[in-house]
C-alpha cells in the first residue's frame, strides 16, 4: 500500500456515515468508517477512480477530485496540502548529492546575526532543517534545553531529543501533546521529500526505538503550524509558559527559525532574563 492509500483509508476509518450526513443503513458494516462507494459518492467521483487513488496511482489526479475528496473526508487545511503531495510527489532527484541537499547545511551571516540580536533580548532561538536538524541556536535556547554542543551532531535533532533525550523529555509539561505535534510535522516533511534517506532513516530509527512514536506515525496525522504556546518544567525558573513561532528564513535549505518568547515584565519574561543571564554567568566549580 502506498503512503497516499494508507492515509486515504485513516481518513475514511475515522469517519461514521453520521459524521458526514450519511444513514448507517440497517446491514452490518463490514468495515470501520466510511466505505469506498461513500467517499466516491461525496467527492462526487467514480469509485473506480478513487479505488485507484487509494491504490497510489495517481496519473492525471485533477485538483478538482483532490478537493473533492478532501471535502468529503473533512480533512483540513494541513491535511489538504498533504493529500496534494502525496498525489503529486517530486521528482526523483537525479542525483545522490540531490537527494541530501540540506544535508547540514550552514547558516547565512545575516542569520547569525539575528540569533545574536535575539539572545540579547534573552529570547531562545533554535535554526531548524527540513528534519527538524538542530543547525544553530543562541545561548539562552541552551539554557533553555541543554548545551547542544555536547550532543553529537548527528543527534541533534529536535524530534529526536523530544523522544529519545530524557532531559528534553522532561521538560515538557505537556510532553504527548508536543510529541505528537512534532510527530505530525516530521510527516509533512516526509511526504515533501519522499527521496531523502537521513530523513527515512531517521523515521525508522524512532520507530524502532519508541512505541508512541511508532503507534503515532501509523496514525497519519499531519500538521504545519507555525506558532502556539508551550509549558516547561525548567530546573532552574521552575514552570515558564512560552510562545513561540516558526519562521522561515531560507527556503533553498529549508531552514527554519523557531523563537521562544513571553511579554517583557510578564513572570515568563522574568524568568528567561533570569535563565539567559544564570547561564552566562560562571558557575563555581566542584571541589
Amino acid at each position: 500500500m502506498s503512503e497516499l492509500g494508507d492515509f486515504l483509508k485513516a481518513k475514511r476509518a475515522a469517519l461514521t456515515p453520521q459524521d458526514v450526513g450519511l444513514s448507517a443503513g440497517h446491514r452490518l458494516r463490514r468495515v470501520a468508517g466510511l466505505r469506498r462507494e461513500e467517499v466516491a459518492m461525496l467527492a462526487d467521483v467514480g469509485v473506480d477512480h478513487y479505488t485507484r487513488l487509494e491504490q497510489g496511482r495517481t496519473t492525471g489526479v485533477s485538483e478538482a477530485v483532490l478537493a473533492g475528496i478532501g471535502r468529503a473526508l473533512r480533512l483540513t487545511d494541513d491535511e489538504q496540502v498533504y493529500l496534494r503531495t502525496l498525489a503529486r510527489p517530486p521528482a526523483r532527484p537525479r542525483s545522490r548529492t540531490d537527494a541530501q541537499d540540506g544535508g547540514m547545511p550552514g547558516i547565512s551571516a545575516p542569520t547569525a546575526a539575528l540569533l545574536d540580536s535575539l539572545a540579547a533580548a534573552a529570547a531562545p532561538a533554535l535554526v531548524l532543517g527540513r528534519r527538524m536538524d538542530i543547525l544553530a541556536w543562541n545561548p539562552p535556547a541552551a539554557a533553555l534545553f541543554l548545551d547542544f554542543a555536547q550532543l553529537p551532531a548527528g543527534h541533534r535533532n529536535l524530534v529526536r531529543l523530544v523522544f529519545l533525550e530524557p532531559r528534553v523529555r522532561g521538560l515538557y509539561a505537556h510532553w504527548e501533546s508536543v510529541a505528537r505535534d512534532a510527530v505530525a510535522r516530521l510527516r509533512m516533511a516526509a511526504a515533501a521529500h519522499p527521496h531523502d534517506e537521513r530523513l527515512t532513516a531517521l523515521i525508522g530509527e524512532l520507530s524502532v526505538r519508541d512505541e508512541d512514536f511508532r503507534r503515532w506515525w501509523s496514525s497519519h496525522t499531519v500538521k504545519a503550524a507555525d506558532q502556539g504556546r508551550k509549558t516547561f518544567h525548567h530546573p532552574v525558573t521552575g514552570p515558564v509558559e512560552l510562545d513561540w513561532q516558526a519562521l522561515r528564513i531560507n527556503a533553498r535549505h529549508d531552514q527554519t527559525l523557531v523563537v521562544y518568547t513571553a511579554p517583557p515584565h510578564s513572570p515568563a519574561g522574568q524568568a528567561l532574563r533570569f535563565l539567559h543571564s544564570w547561564t552566562a554567568e560562571p558557575r563555581p566549580s566542584a571541589t
